[in-house]
C-alpha cells in the first residue's frame, strides 16, 4: 500500500481481515467497491497503524457488539498513539453460520474454530449441535473459515461472506444463541477537517481522571449541566498504576455545538488528559434527545453576549 495520504475523500481502506470478516461486510455496506481499494489487516492495531503510517487513508474497525460489549483493541488503539478521528459509524446485523467443506456432515465434525466473540455468542447452539467438541479460538471468524478450507479444522463459525469467500458450505445457518446481534464499526482517519454537523450527531472522546475523590462526578457533571446525554461510557486502565483510569465515552451532539464544545473545554480543565476522537453523524436509527431551552446553542450565545457586555462595562441587566 505505497503512497501518501490524500487530502480528499479516502480511497484506500484498511479493515480487520482476513477477507471474509464482518468488518469487510460492514465496509461493503458503507463504501461501494468502486470507490476505493481495500486492504485486510491481521489485527485492529495493524489496521490503525496503516492509517497512521500513511499506507491507508482510513480504517474500518469494530467498536462494540450488542452481546459481547466493546472491543478493547479498538478502544485502546484509539486512546494511544498518534491521534485519529472517527468520521463515520456503521452498524451491521451479525449472522453466524456453521461452515464446513462441501460434503461434511455434523457427525463428521471433530474440530471447530472461530473468534472468541463468535464462540461466546454461539456457545449454546454449538453445545446442542456438537456435544463433546471443544471449540478452538482463532484471531478472526474469517481466519477460521480459511483454516477449514485448508483442512486444519472440520468446521468454523463465521459470517456468510466468509463461507462464500472460501468455498465452504453453510451446514447450519443462524447458529447464534441470541439472534439479532449488531456490531458497531467505526471509520477512522487522520486528524483533520471534521464532518459537518447534521443535527443528529455523536461525539467520541477519551478522558483520563485522577485518583481523587469525585473525579468521575466532575466529568459527568460537565455533561449534565449542559443537558448533554451520554450514549456510552466505559472505563479502561491506563496501564500506569492502579487507581488511574481512562473513560471512553460517546455523547450526543457535535463539537461544533456550543454546549458540546464548552463541555469538552471544561473536561480539558478538570481531567488529567482528554483525547477528542471525532464528531460524526449518528447511524443507529435513533434521534438525539431534545435539548432543554437553557442548554440550546441560542441560550449559550445569549449568555456569552451578556457576559461580554458586562466585561465591556455595559449596564448589567
Amino acid at each position: 500500500m505505497p503512497g501518501k495520504l490524500s487530502s480528499t475523500s479516502p480511497t484506500r481502506f484498511a479493515y480487520l481481515g482476513p477477507e471474509g470478516t464482518f468488518a469487510e461486510a460492514a465496509l461493503r455496506t458503507a463504501v461501494a467497491s468502486s470507490e476505493g481499494a481495500r486492504y485486510p489487516q491481521p489485527s485492529v492495531p495493524a489496521a490503525l497503524a496503516a492509517v497512521r503510517s500513511g499506507d491507508a487513508d482510513a480504517a474500518l474497525v469494530p467498536m462494540e457488539n450488542s452481546v459481547e460489549g466493546s472491543v478493547p483493541a479498538t478502544m485502546d488503539g484509539l486512546a494511544d498513539g498518534r491521534p485519529l478521528v472517527i468520521t463515520r459509524e456503521v452498524f451491521l446485523d451479525v449472522s453466524f453460520v456453521l461452515a464446513v467443506r462441501p460434503g461434511t456432515e455434523l457427525a463428521d465434525v471433530r474440530s471447530l474454530a472461530s473468534h472468541p466473540h463468535a464462540l461466546a455468542q454461539t456457545a449454546g447452539r454449538l453445545a446442542e449441535l456438537l456435544p463433546g467438541v471443544v471449540p478452538l479460538p482463532t484471531s478472526s471468524t474469517a481466519g477460521a473459515a480459511e483454516a477449514v478450507a485448508a483442512g486444519q479444522y472440520d468446521a468454523a463459525v463465521c459470517a456468510p461472506i466468509a463461507a462464500e469467500r472460501y468455498g465452504l458450505a453453510a451446514l447450519v445457518e443462524d447458529v447464534a444463541d441470541r439472534p439479532g446481534a449488531v456490531t458497531r464499526f467505526v471509520l477512522v482517519e487522520p486528524s483533520g477537517a471534521l464532518p459537518a454537523p447534521t443535527g443528529n450527531d455523536k461525539t467520541s472522546l477519551v478522558a483520563v481522571v485522577g485518583d481523587r475523590t469525585g473525579a468521575l462526578l466532575d466529568l459527568l457533571s460537565e455533561f449534565a449541566v449542559r443537558g448533554i446525554s451520554l450514549t456510552r461510557i466505559e472505563s479502561r486502565p491506563t496501564r500506569e498504576r492502579l487507581g488511574v483510569y481512562s473513560f471512553s465515552l460517546d455523547c450526543e451532539g457535535h463539537v461544533a455545538d456550543r454546549r458540546v464544545g464548552e463541555a469538552l473545554a471544561a473536561l480539558h480543565r478538570v481531567c488529567d488528559d482528554v483525547r477528542f476522537l471525532g464528531s460524526y453523524a449518528r447511524a443507529d436509527g435513533r434521534e438525539n434527545k431534545p435539548v432543554p431551552g437553557t442548554a440550546a446553542d441560542a441560550a449559550f450565545a445569549e449568555a456569552e453576549a451578556w457576559l461580554a457586555g458586562i466585561r465591556a462595562g455595559a449596564s448589567p441587566g
